[in-house]
């Protein structure tokens, strides 16, 4: 975890709704790490917007461009915010 020191200070209590949160295939979200989860992102990713290409168990698999490279993570919907992409 080098230089996360003050990026993960503050801990966010994750809140029931956080966890149960559901996203549909080709839906946007902004990745914003909660530093209190056990399962941790990496911190470039911190801000990032994506498109939910996939389901894998509880998580979602996110496509994000970083750079010019586009890129699979594998995150938990504590992590995920609702983009304006979004279905309804």
């Amino acid at each position: 975890k080098k230089g996360t020191r003050n990026l993960f200070k503050t801990k966010k209590k994750i809140t029931v709704n956080e966890k149960l949160k559901k996203f549909e295939i080709g839906d946007t979200v902004h990745i914003d790490i909660n530093p209190s989860s056990k399962s941790p992102i990496y911190k470039r990713f911190q801000g990032k917007t994506g498109k939910i290409v996939g389901i894998r168990g509880k998580a979602y698999i996110i496509e994000v461009y970083d750079g010019k490279k586009l890129k699979k993570i594998i995150a938990n919907s504590d992590h995920l915010k609702v983009g304006r992409g979004a279905k309804k």
